[in-house]
């Protein structure tokens, strides 16, 4: 099956054609002709099966009739993170070139007064997180009533991230009357009830088990002393054949110290996390998708949605604290059918998390006992140690500065009255102990009178 068997657009083939794509995922082959034809649908898809094209595809026909009204989206896109809404954005720019629709992103650490003028002139795709969307509404700067297509997606991350007050909010502010798109991972509980409660005879896919690893990726456990867990990356990292990485870790602060650590180790490093602005952390993603830089220090802010092609490693630094993640995590390598290595440094505290893991996908990891040595870490560590030891000798040469104040020291030495002293001593002994016995000196004689 090929993407013109589903029913887009010429425009749309193009635009797929053109983007090196000719097969669709197994999750778009069932997605795409039940979301062109309105019904409401449950994606159950692992991260990498291409589900974000399951739904951008077939709302950019959709949304190709028709036209906006000033502060009324005509679609409304919710995502968890910024990442993954910046990511939505650029599917939308690059399969939806020959067709005129009009977009705008909100997203918090961005200018908040440009995301309103977007608005104002009226926008056919709107791609937010629930924070920014729900502090523009209450400023009254936007309106949800002309919303007929409605995405939820990384329904579980949603979860995870306490949204789903918002979301549920959200959706009492749109149309009864609309198309409801919710994507998952996994589908918990809670879950389950957000669907049951706003979409309406939904169509499910699941293309594999939830919380399914890809098995196109070589998974590998390294069990590493706590104290050596960096030695032991660095070793990794070296060791291995990597073209570029991911490094997860759980903890912001640990994903600032790993990455100026790396950096001193001389690896091309970025990092991202919770704490940097918007337009940081887009740079630090630009700076790993054009090779810039090769390892990428992340944490879980990164784990899903971001799909930047041919990460050949991840590193799990830190052991997920929960399994979801792990599975997450590695799937930012093996993407679209090729394959990847994810490798995880545990310690004996990680025993409990591993076996949860395990137990999640169903799978038996291969453990190896410590981390391999890396062979090119004693060469370039001798090169500094030579140019010391030359530069010695020319330190040593200091007794030319303290032969100065000698030579200062050794010119009053010679004290003028010395000689004449050792002179006069001859007339006075002389006198006292043999006497004179020749004349009297005339002035000596003019002295005594």
């Amino acid at each position: 099956m090929t993407f013109a068997d589903l029913g887009l657009s010429d425009e749309l083939l193009r635009a797929v054609n053109e983007s090196g794509y000719s097969d669709p995922t197994p999750i778009q082959r069932q997605a795409i002709p039940s979301v062109l034809m309105g019904r409401d649908l449950i994606g159950i898809a692992q991260t990498g099966t291409g589900k974000t094209a399951a739904f951008v595809l077939p709302m950019i026909d959709i949304l190709g009739e028709g036209r906006s009204r000033a502060r009324m989206p005509r679609s409304l896109i919710l995502e968890p993170t910024r990442e993954l809404a910046a990511q939505v954005s650029e599917n939308f720019e690059k399969y939806g070139k020959y067709h005129k629709l009009s977009m705008a992103l909100l997203i918090g650490g961005t200018n908040m007064a440009d995301q309103i003028k977007k608005l104002e002139k009226g926008v056919d795709v709107l791609i937010a997180t629930p924070g920014r969307l729900m502090d523009l509404f209450g400023r009254g700067k936007i309106l949800l009533t002309g919303c007929n297509l409605l995405v939820i997606d990384e329904a579980d991350r949603m979860l995870d991230m306490g949204f789903i007050p918002d979301i549920e909010e959200i959706c009492t502010k749109l149309p009864t009357n609309r198309q409801t798109l919710l994507f998952s991972a996994t589908m918990p509980g809670p879950i389950k009830k957000l669907a049951d409660k706003f979409l309406q005879s939904p169509k499910t896919i699941e293309v594999a088990r939830p919380a399914t690893a890809n098995t196109s990726i070589d998974q590998r456990i390294f069990r590493v002393d706590a104290r050596k867990k960096k030695d032991a990356l660095v070793s990794l990292l070296r060791g291995e054949e990597v073209r570029n990485a991911i490094v997860f870790s759980n903890r912001k602060t640990t994903v600032r110290e790993l990455a100026t650590s790396l950096k001193r180790s001389g690896f091309s490093v970025g990092q991202i996390h919770g704490d940097m602005e918007q337009p940081e952390r887009i740079k630090e993603l630009d700076r790993f998708k054009s090779e810039e830089i090769n390892i990428l220090v992340a944490s879980d802010v990164a784990a899903r949605g971001l799909d930047i092609k041919g990460v050949s490693h991840v590193f799990n630094f830190d052991v997920p604290w929960q399994p979801d993640d792990y599975i997450h995590r590695i799937g930012r390598t093996g993407r679209a059918g090729a394959t990847g290595t994810a490798i995880t440094l545990a310690t004996s505290a990680d025993a409990d998390a591993i076996a949860a893991i395990e137990k999640l996908t169903g799978m038996k990891i291969a453990a190896v006992e410590g981390a391999p040595e890396a062979p090119t870490v004693q060469p370039r560590e001798e090169k500094p140690a030579r140019k010391t030891r030359e530069r010695k000798p020319k330190a040593v040469e200091k007794p030319k500065a303290e032969e100065k104040p000698r030579r200062v020291r050794e010119e009053p030495k010679a004290k003028a009255p010395a000689p004449e002293r050792e002179q006069w001593p001859e007339f006075e002994t002389a006198d006292a102990d043999e006497g004179w016995n020749g004349p009297v000196p005339s002035f000596l004689g003019q002295r005594l009178g």
